[in-house]
């Protein structure tokens, strides 16, 4: 079964210069980078923990208890969501703007409120925990919104990049694209 939102356009891997954005529909919301192998590597845990937990409800529900094979069903159900939306984290781009796509939340800015995406050393989350190290991150500044911090993006540091810097730069140099294509337009 393919999963789209899993691996990204093989077409950011052969751009050209002619050709800065290589698809023929920038209306549909996607990522400009593959999810890293540690985020890959966490949902597939889960998704093997959600694998137990679902032997475990049919034999629950097989030694007749019903209602403790249904709580267990439900809980894989909610263990296989988090799986999900822990792939589908990280940094969109469509013709209508940018995407922030975190675990619990989604924010999306239209290109028109986008002022500079930019990468700038500096420090970062490590693996989204509260500790920081230096590194690099593809920050957001929006033009509603000049007073607040930029955005970070993606960082060197995070599920998708960890120890992957030229994916990084790969990933980066795309969302700067596309910012700078509709950026124009908008």
């Amino acid at each position: 079964m393919p999963l789209p939102f899993l691996t990204a356009d093989r077409a950011f891997d052969e751009v050209t210069d002619d050709l800065a954005l290589p698809f023929d529909d920038r209306d549909h919301w996607r990522r400009p980078y593959r999810p890293g192998p540690w985020r890959v590597g966490a949902a597939a845990l889960l998704l093997l923990l959600a694998s137990y937990v679902l032997f475990a409800a049919v034999i629950i529900a097989m030694t007749g208890t019903l209602s403790a094979g249904a709580v267990c069903l439900g809980i894989a159900a909610v263990v296989i969501v988090c799986a999900l939306r822990l792939l589908r984290m990280g940094a969109w781009v469509s013709a209508y703007g940018l995407r922030r796509v975190r675990f619990l939340s989604t924010h999306t800015a239209p290109w028109a409120q986008v002022g500079v995406v930019r990468t700038v050393q500096q420090p970062v989350r490590w693996f989204g925990l509260p500790r920081t190290v230096q590194g690099q991150a593809l920050v957001l500044v929006r033009r509603d919104r000049s007073g607040d911090d930029p955005t970070p993006l993606l960082t060197t540091h995070d599920a998708d990049f960890l120890g992957r810097p030229e994916a990084f730069d790969r990933a980066a140099d795309g969302v700067e694209v596309w910012a700078d294509e509709y950026r124009q337009s908008a």
